[in-house]
């Protein structure tokens, strides 16, 4: 692969800066992904054209070249079929008036602005096993609950994706942990080292300052109404104005507009929560199925079975499912002619077209960067630095940046895993703090991509399933990102001049979070003139 050097920077962060500063995400993806082909093509925007088209069509067909050789895995096709299903799925629920249904069901005991956002944060948190099946249940429950306390679409968004990513990195049982401890076995294998990759995982989670201060902070947001940057207008005007949305905002999921206002007169909590209960009993169903069920779980429990299993098949059957189910529900209760529920199913797909054209532009642009050795070259660039101490801080910085850059955590696990381990193992001279706080540095920046970066497909996805503007939902959500970052920065810093417990730096960073929450809740109040930074409680009223 030729050496681009610091061009190599160049696509991904293109495609940010445009999309932060035009807000036309799109525009700015595509633009991205042409400059990586720009790059490959040698400078002829001809060739760059086609290199792109090329890209993009085999993002949409899962296919990769290798020895000259087209090779497929449908991982991302089945996503968009998934996509597509889900939002056929939740069309229906919400014509038939299902959601409707539910938020008044809810909202007789979640009355209050303040219970709304602290529910959101907390369902987020009981759906800790898959990110995807996360943004997609918290997003579609929560909105019309959170919708009839004016809360704003931007908080609810923040909420889903605080507990997607940064949740699945902490669980012990999840989607994520099979493949984060094949690349943990692989790691210590390389070093020869003693040590198992279940062990390694346990002593690096208390290093993992992000997620866990990420998730802490959303509650300590929710409870105490305080916030800061964009986020505390958007809480501002939701609950002094009632628009949950700003003037001009583009959802990435338009319901209403779509789909045409709920059938009033006939709603049933039913709807609701049958197609929901079919979502998540199959995609478990799938788990199993795709992960060898009662054979693997023999051999190694119901880890093992997630370890093996493919979520998108999973997330497939149970979308399908849920499609079903309500098809079935809205037919037999007549609330619905076939006429309307094939006009529903339509229309219903019809509002994922945007979110899946960005879902494929953001793969694109993951290509380019592969191409041009993005983050090959962040991480040569940083291997020169390095000190035994200072291996994780500069670990998690560099994971973060190709996160937040390529918008994958996977992608940025699999990258600097493989070199985060040896060269602690190196420097330190033992499998020990040095060893797992940079397992933990890897594991935490990238979910700080996964969580925050606009081309992130989980940042993507909590806009599409809260209805909120994609670029609304990054700009409100990145000063909170950055300060949790920012903190565990800090704690890394500390572990570089002596303080190497886990535990003890957790202990001290939470302390810190509380304090800059309230320092910048109170600064940024003050300039924007709303006292403390401090939005009030709205009560539902009857």
């Amino acid at each position: 692969m030729t050496d681009y050097g610091i061009l190599s920077l160049l696509p991904p962060l293109v495609a940010i800066g445009m999309a932060i500063l035009t807000k036309r995400v799109l525009f700015a993806l595509f633009f991205g992904v042409w400059v990586g082909g720009l790059l490959v093509a040698g400078g002829d925007p001809i060739g760059a054209t086609t290199k792109t088209l090329e890209w993009i069509v085999f993002s949409i067909a899962s296919a990769k070249e290798e020895n000259g050789q087209i090779v497929t895995d449908l991982w991302n096709t089945r996503i968009l079929l998934f996509d597509a299903l889900i939002g056929a799925g939740v069309a229906l629920i919400y014509k038939a008036g299902g959601m409707n249904a539910i938020a008044k069901a809810v909202t007789k005991k979640i009355r209050t602005s303040r219970a709304a956002s602290l529910m959101a944060a907390i369902f987020g948190t009981l759906i800790f096993f898959d990110d995807y099946t996360n943004t997609i249940i918290v997003g579609n429950t929560m909105r019309p609950i959170t919708d009839r306390a004016r809360v704003s679409r931007e908080f609810l968004a923040y909420a889903d994706d605080s507990t997607a990513a940064p949740v699945a990195v902490l669980a012990v049982v999840s989607t994520w942990i099979g493949y984060e401890l094949g690349l943990l076995k692989d790691a210590i294998a390389e070093v020869g080292a003693n040590v198992s990759a279940y062990s390694a995982w346990f002593a690096s989670w208390p290093y993992r300052f992000y997620p866990i201060l990420a998730i802490i902070l959303v509650y300590l947001v929710a409870v105490t109404h305080r916030h800061y940057g964009p986020m505390l207008k958007a809480e501002y005007r939701a609950r002094t104005t009632g628009k949950i949305l700003r003037d001009g905002a583009q959802p990435m999921m338009t319901t209403e507009v779509d789909v045409g206002m709920p059938i009033e007169g006939k709603e049933s909590v039913w709807v609701f929560a049958l197609p929901v209960i079919t979502l998540v009993a199959l995609t478990f169903l799938g788990l199993w199925v795709t992960g060898g069920g009662s054979a693997t779980y023999a051999e190694g429990g119901f880890q093992a079975v997630l370890s093996n299993a493919d979520s998108t098949w999973a997330l497939v059957w149970g979308s399908f499912g849920m499609v079903v189910v309500a098809m079935a529900l809205v037919i037999g209760m007549k609330v619905m002619s076939l006429k309307e529920v094939e006009e529903t199913v339509v229309a219903g797909m019809k509002q994922m077209h945007f979110a899946m054209m960005i879902l494929i532009l953001a793969w694109s642009i993951k290509r380019a960067c592969d191409a041009v050795g993005t983050a090959d070259y962040v991480v040569s660039v940083a291997s020169n630095v390095l000190s035994p101490g200072l291996v994780p801080l500069v670990v998690f910085l560099v994971a973060a940046f190709i996160s937040f850059t390529t918008g994958t955590s996977w992608g940025t696990f699999a990258i600097m895993m493989p070199i985060a381990v040896p060269l602690a193992y190196e420097l330190s001279g033992s499998f020990g703090p040095v060893v797992y706080a940079s397992i933990a540095s890897v594991f935490a920046g990238g979910v700080f991509g996964d969580h925050c970066s606009p081309i992130s497909d989980t940042t993507i996805m909590s806009s599409m399933f809260s209805g909120c503007d994609h670029i609304d939902h990054v700009a409100t959500q990145i000063p909170y990102s950055v300060t949790a970052a920012a903190v565990g920065a800090l704690m890394l810093i500390l572990f570089a001049v002596g303080i190497t417990n886990g535990w003890i730096l957790l202990v001290i960073a939470v302390p810190l979070l509380i304090a800059a929450h309230y320092f910048l809740s109170e600064w940024y109040g003050g300039k924007a003139g709303i006292p403390h930074g401090k939005v009030p409680i709205y009560v539902v009223e009857d």
